[in-house]
């Protein structure tokens, strides 16, 4: 059975051990320290040990499409030669890196954030389709304001070949592969999902939109690694009848590995944000925080609505609690039938767990959220030689993701989580031999 700290391939690429972190939100942007604040979220996981960093959600198009604030565009070469320093400050403790492309379609801050709106009053939303009818229903009672334009089949190539070109731009300045953001709602999930994709055209097999993509990234990036994460709709509310099943997911993921994907990162995701995606606790801490009440007044348009946003959140809580490791079952689904490298991120929070599920579920573990608790996590994890059970401080408790809804950086705001951390800081158990 492979161990953690042993090495795996991913196409050509061989990545020193089997820890990654997962995409987080940097909320970085693309302003002048855009390239600093990345370097302080990011080289702390490379410096402790991680195999494989994830760089969060970049969008691949000048305009629109950010499904949240201070999200960092790629599409300017001039910006993202300047990522070579993120790039070598990784590679200077001996990991990889890939980027993470997105495009939020019909998620996008177009839709849902009302002072994004109301700054950009004539910008519509990509869509590949009409939004579906529960959509427009929350659109007529004033949850969210779709003015969508749905893409032309040649806008959908025009679309890919943006994917293209920042792959190609982000290669360029040295990072190691590429990864598709092909859950959590965006437009590539989009394109998988009955639930959205209506189309009569080639593109409505959403798989046929990876395959465009995944062409126009091998003519510009040649062998260099290229990921993806694949979908299961099995959480999204009863309401939805048209939906990605786990059987879906699994035969999706076996005709991407045939078309050329390097690896496959399985995801059970809803068709709407909930917190099917970060299941745990409900934030109270984050909800109360004054500092944070104008930005979520700014987001959802005002403080009644803020507290709707609230209420739903609460009730969520209850129906999407912690689960260990909730995508294993599926990973394992999934694994059986292509032969490329499977990661597994989700609900993964012990050395002794990751243990037992590399090589049966999966090829790589990775987390989220912890990194934010202890962004030197993997000194820890990796020092556990026997696998006797070191557990990360993270509590799930989801105060570090409500903020950034109002733009605030990803971090562990939760007292308990950071007095742990301390003891462990003192004590050196971040330090690398």
């Amino acid at each position: 059975m492979p161990r953690l700290d042993d090495p795996v391939t991913i196409g050509p690429l061989e990545v020193p051990n089997r820890l990654y972190r997962a995409p987080l939100l940097e909320c970085a942007g693309n302003g002048e320290d855009a390239v600093d604040i990345l370097v302080a979220d990011l080289e702390p996981a490379a410096e402790s040990g991680v195999g494989l960093v994830f760089q969060g959600a970049t969008i691949v198009t000048e305009d629109g499409g950010c499904a949240a604030p201070g999200m960092t565009r790629v599409h300017d070469p001039e910006f993202v030669s300047r990522l070579s320093n993120l790039t070598d400050a990784i590679h200077d403790h001996g990991g990889t890196i890939f980027v993470q492309l997105e495009h939020g379609g019909l998620r996008s801050m177009e839709t849902w954030h009302a002072g994004y709106r109301e700054q950009h009053p004539g910008e519509q939303q990509l869509a590949v389709s009409r939004p579906p009818w529960q959509l427009r229903l929350l659109d007529r009672l004033g949850f969210l304001d779709f003015d969508p334009h749905v893409m032309s089949t040649e806008e959908v190539y025009d679309l890919a070949e943006a994917f293209g070109n920042a792959g190609e731009r982000c290669v360029e300045a040295g990072y190691d592969g590429i990864h598709l953001a092909g859950a959590n709602m965006g437009i590539i999930q989009q394109f998988l999902s009955p639930f959205y994709n209506r189309r009569d055209d080639e593109f409505g097999d959403g798989v046929r939109f990876l395959e465009v993509v995944h062409d126009e990234l091998r003519e510009r990036v040649g062998d260099t690694p290229i990921v993806t994460k694949v979908p299961s709709e099995a959480p999204a509310p009863p309401v939805v009848r048209r939906k990605l099943g786990d059987d879906d997911a699994v035969d999706i993921a076996h005709r991407l590995a045939d078309i050329g994907y390097d690896a496959i990162v399985p995801v059970r995701t809803s068709v709407v944000w909930d917190m099917s995606i970060v299941r745990g606790e409900y934030p109270k801490r984050a909800w109360r925080d004054e500092s944070f009440q104008g930005g979520y007044a700014e987001a959802f348009g005002g403080r009644l609505r803020t507290r709707g946003v609230r209420f739903m959140n609460w009730l969520e809580s209850f129906q999407f609690d912690f689960e260990p490791a909730w995508n294993a079952d599926l990973a394992r689904r999934i694994r059986d039938v292509v032969d490329v490298p499977v990661l597994l991120e989700g609900g993964v929070r012990e050395r002794g767990q990751m243990n037992r599920l590399l090589g049966e579920s999966c090829d790589m573990v990775g987390m989220a959220r912890p990194f934010y608790a202890e962004p030197k996590l993997a000194a820890r994890l990796l020092a556990d030689e026997a696998g006797d059970g070191t557990r990360v401080v993270c509590e799930n408790c989801n105060n570090c993701t409500v903020p950034q809804v109002t733009g605030a950086v990803g971090q562990c705001r939760t007292p308990s989580v950071l007095r742990r951390r301390g003891k462990f800081e003192e004590s050196g158990a971040y330090d690398r031999d």
